[in-house]
């Protein structure tokens, strides 16, 4: 079977569902190919934080009904260490604020709009290989109930994340891959209890890093620093609350704890591939880049490429103005990098770190700690720094 349309887009995850629909808005083709199935993609969950430009990407593609019915907007945010409490006020120090809406419904608003405007969605797809990205006429070939077809475009998209088959589809000898894999994950749990903050808390503890995060106003989300290959059946509900409290705990604080009706270990990684262009194939979101959760940016970053992805797009078709797609990867790298940097920052800054100098070194790393935790929330200049970007940096 041969299909044609203008761009080929591989993943539907946030980055590829958001462009499609921001392509559908400046009359653009766009079939999107996903190898999972619906259920799974509205129910895969993650991030829940959004920077004020994915907000404004939502709206402008007509799916933010929802979000702004159940999105809870927090002006701030509390770093927590030596037992007290710290708030960093976003709107005093920026103008700006953040929301809490979870990505699986942030997809399934944009999985509504797509089927809603009847423009094709290919799910459950399997042998997805790309073929001439180096050509003008690239295309896609691909499996789907039995059945194989080649997809002509354009471009390709490639938003299919860290595993997905588009980065690999560039030759080894045109890519450059920058990697870190931290020695600890995040244990995290979903919890029928309403949320013992009205905003987010980050703590530093001796015993390890803690998050206190919220999906709605009855369900909470928290997170343990535990080691990247933690065995779950190790951590009862009774050990997680214990361990939970412990590094949560302020004079001015009570948790509240409830049922677990989930827990998974997120593994922490910092991860770029450059350029983010080969041809006429581009990469968004995970599948160039990879930020360890700390800093709240793994979706915005996503949201941000294909945004830009878009408006060179639409130059491209609309006034068959190339400079910006020639710009692309430079342009969303630029952001990228800067990106990279604050999660890395957050990461280093909450974390215990155990490394080889014994407790003698992780005593010195833990003081250094606690003497930057105390100029970010005391000085004016330190605290504007975190504010703007946990908000989120401008587009360009």
């Amino acid at each position: 079977m041969q299909l044609r349309t203008q761009v080929a887009i591989i993943g539907a995850g946030p980055a590829g569902l958001m462009l499609g629909a921001l392509l559908a808005r400046r009359s653009i083709d766009s079939v999107i190919l996903e190898a999972r199935s619906r259920e799974y993609i509205e129910h895969r969950i993650r991030a829940g934080v959004l920077e004020q430009g994915t907000i404004d990407a939502m709206d402008e593609v007509g799916a933010g009904a929802r979000m702004h019915q159940h999105g809870l907007i927090h002006e701030g945010t509390i770093l927590r260490f030596g037992g007290r409490s710290h708030r960093i006020d976003f709107r005093a120090l920026t103008g700006k604020a953040v929301m809490i809406y979870s990505q699986h419904e942030l997809v399934r608003d944009l999985v509504a709009v797509r089927l809603a405007a009847g423009a094709p969605l290919e799910l459950e797809v399997e042998d997805v290989t790309l073929a001439g990205i180096e050509t003008d006429r690239p295309s896609v070939r691909f499996r789907r109930g039995g059945h194989e077809t080649v997809l002509a475009c354009d471009f390709i998209a490639g938003c299919d994340g860290f595993h997905g088959v588009s980065r690999a589809a560039i030759p080894a000898d045109r890519l450059r891959v920058f990697e870190r894999d931290y020695p600890f994950g995040w244990l995290g749990i979903l919890a029928d209890v309403a949320p013992s903050s009205h905003e987010l808390v980050y703590a530093h503890h001796d015993r390890g890093f803690a998050l206190l995060s919220m999906r709605s106003p009855s369900v909470s989300r928290l997170y343990l620093q535990c080691a990247a290959d933690e065995d779950l059946g190790r951590w009862s509900d009774d050990r997680i609350w214990s361990e939970l409290a412990v590094r949560l705990a302020a004079d001015d604080f009570a948790l509240a704890t409830g049922p677990i009706t989930q827990r998974s270990v997120t593994p922490m990684r910092s991860f770029v591939a450059e350029p983010m262009r080969h041809g006429r194939l581009v990469l968004a979101g995970d599948a160039a880049h990879i930020v360890p959760p700390t800093g709240a940016k793994g979706l915005n970053l996503a949201i941000a490429d294909v945004r830009l992805l878009a408006e060179a797009l639409s130059a491209f078709y609309d006034r068959g103005d190339a400079a910006l797609l020639d710009g692309y990867s430079e342009t969303c790298l630029r952001r990228v990098w800067k990106v990279e940097r604050f999660s890395a920052w957050m990461t280093q800054l909450l974390h215990r770190h155990d490394g080889h100098g014994g407790n003698a070194g992780h005593d010195l790393e833990h003081r250094l700690q606690l003497a930057e935790l105390d100029y970010v929330t005391s000085s004016h200049a330190a605290a504007t720094t975190l504010a703007e970007n946990y908000v989120g940096l401008p587009l360009r």
